[in-house]
């Protein structure tokens, strides 16, 4: 998906605390680690200078205790040049943490925060689940700045989640929950005992929210949504009545690992906390001392497809019905790649045999996402998108990352959300 699924993942987390996990706590087993030293490397290997200044990656890396220094050196160095006008409140709440998580001073970003937070007021009664987002982001950066000058913004901003009926998301509401876990336990004594009342409310309806989500397999939502679920039901006061089994979630996250499913540097940078045993409620206490001397060996699971791979053919639709844009049309052709190519490929061997078929991108924290085709652009007002099916089934990985299998049918459909 495009703006719509991507942005909205775009952003992420923090708090305060000497051990922030609980009873739910469980750890990689030894003969495991190698696994997520593996994919460790792989997001640090993704920062260069050319590359997306991506705050998780850097929370990630110093919670996780870096590998490659020269790469946490460049990403703090990027963030701290970067311009705070052009950054969504989300984005500006994840530099905040980032650079804490570096022993960085983060400026004056902390009160154009708090100002962005002071003025924000839902756009609708039953906003999207997704645009709380950013928002549980900001108050997770700000709790951890000055929590007691938070408190009667993250009041404003508990009742309103409250109040709003919108179809829940795992990772909107594991943000959340971290955010409102660091204000429910910096409240302060003497403080109204109606603060704690409304925060453990809010948490009690959010983390049962998550339970429910919880599937057989130990998988929460989805395996992208999994390691914010894992850190949020790791740190709640508030317990859900389903218990969560963390070693199952584990075993099953490490057995994805193994098959190569988290090999996109935003996707690592939200499970490899947990892995870790550290959430974002352990920013404030990252130790700055220096990295690994030595980068581990990557597994052989996780090496690439080799070159001399043989063709498959593809099938690819674009197609918009939507009344009210023109150029309605739905065009469909097969494609020739190398087994094991990436999504993106088919997009460019598509365009490169139809002009119909050509496409813009944008880059994001998640990597590329498609904001146009066929001159028919991506629009957050009129909440319009590019969304990627499989046959009928929507993709949860974007075009740089889904690898495509032989006589697939994928679809690229311009719709609403």
């Amino acid at each position: 998906m495009a703006w719509f699924t991507l942005h909205l993942l775009n952003l992420l987390w923090a708090m305060a605390g000497t051990s922030t996990q609980t009873g739910n706590s469980c750890s990689v087993p030894s003969a495991q680690q190698p696994l997520v030293d593996g994919i460790q490397v792989l997001m640090e290997n993704s920062v260069t200078s050319s590359s997306f200044p991506n705050p998780s990656i850097l929370i990630a890396m110093n919670l996780a205790g870096a590998y490659g220094v020269e790469a946490q050196k460049l990403l703090t160095y990027e963030l701290m040049a970067s311009n705070t006008a052009d950054l969504t409140t989300g984005q500006l709440a994840l530099t905040i943490m980032a650079l804490t998580s570096s022993c960085r001073d983060p400026g004056n970003r902390v009160s154009i925060l708090q100002k962005q937070m002071e003025s924000w007021a839902p756009s609708s009664p039953n906003m999207e689940a997704s645009a709380f987002y950013g928002p549980s982001l900001a108050i997770l950066a700000l709790c951890q700045k000055n929590s007691e000058a938070t408190l009667p913004i993250a009041a404003r901003f508990a009742k309103t989640l409250l109040a709003n009926s919108s179809p829940f998301s795992v990772d909107t509401g594991a943000v959340a929950t971290l955010a409102l876990t660091c204000m429910y336990n910096k409240i302060p004594v003497g403080s109204e005992e109606a603060y704690r009342t409304l925060f453990g409310q809010v948490l009690k309806d959010i983390v049962e929210n998550i339970s429910i989500r919880i599937k057989s397999n130990g998988i929460i939502g989805d395996i992208y949504s999994t390691g914010l679920a894992m850190q949020a039901l790791s740190v709640t006061p508030e317990q859900p009545n389903k218990e969560w089994n963390c070693k199952k979630t584990m075993d099953i996250i490490l057995d994805e690992i193994k098959q190569g499913k988290f090999y996109n540097p935003m996707a690592i940078a939200q499970i490899l906390p947990s892995l870790k045993s550290k959430t974002y409620l352990d920013v404030p206490q990252v130790s700055c001392s220096p990295g690994h001397e030595v980068q581990p060996t990557l597994p052989n699971d996780l090496s690439s497809v080799t070159t001399s791979a043989p063709n498959i053919t593809v099938t690819y639709t674009i197609n918009n019905q939507l009344r009210g844009v023109e150029l309605l049309f739905n065009v469909t052709i097969n494609v020739s790649v190398k087994s094991g190519s990436v999504l993106l490929v088919v997009l460019e061997e598509a365009q490169r045999k139809n002009s119909m078929f050509k496409f813009e991108t944008t880059m994001t924290s998640w990597g590329l996402m498609i904001s146009s085709i066929n001159n028919i652009a991506e629009n957050i007002n009129h909440k319009t998108y590019w969304e990627f099916l499989s046959g009928t089934t929507p993709l949860n990985e974007g075009v740089a990352d889904y690898i495509p299998f032989n006589h697939e049918h994928i679809t690229a459909n311009f719709t609403q959300y």
